[in-house]
């Protein structure tokens, strides 16, 4: 399905970390805009620093999918520690972001396993400078996340960009 919004599950059956539900509106993603989220991930470990994320995107061109370098933190990039990121994003010791603190989503390591749900959350998608390769079109990404070695979980996502 290319061009419409579409996510699964890539990881092995045994991987403790899964993607339950996801849903994101408008299709195509409108940037500036505004971006309705929807989901659901069970954890059956907990996930504690460094937690590794490896992200591979790709843009079609025709009929050919290409991928995207990593370019200032954007793209097909490895993040040795989300952890950190995190720290470095959101304070320790401050609250999260709303809508994350209504539904007690936790937005710093570690996460404890269990079960979270973001019930549909609007937020805003400010006009921001994308790169010049991350104009309109139709994107792949493929997330695995893994903590020393140990895979924890893998998905992948499609979907359409739009700048205003």
């Amino acid at each position: 399905q290319v061009g419409g919004f579409a996510w699964e599950n890539c990881g092995d059956r045994r991987d403790p970390v899964v993607l339950q539900s996801l849903s994101v509106a408008p299709d195509p993603i409108s940037i500036p805009g505004s971006l309705r989220v929807s989901a659901a991930v069970n954890s059956g470990k907990t996930m504690a620093s460094p937690l590794k994320a490896v992200l591979v995107v790709e843009k079609a061109l025709g009929d050919l999918w290409i991928q995207l370098p990593c370019i200032d933190q954007l793209g097909s990039c490895t993040y040795d520690d989300v952890c950190t990121i995190l720290d470095e994003l959101i304070p320790p010791g401050t609250t999260c972001p709303e809508p994350l603190l209504t539904y007690g989503i936790p937005c710093h390591c570690p996460f404890k396993a269990g079960s979270y749900s973001l019930p549909a959350s609007d937020f805003v998608l400010p006009d921001m400078e994308l790169p010049s390769w991350m104009t309109n079109g139709n994107y792949r990404v493929r997330a695995v996340v893994s903590n020393g070695g140990e895979e924890l979980g893998c998905v992948k996502l499609a979907f359409s960009l739009q700048s205003q």
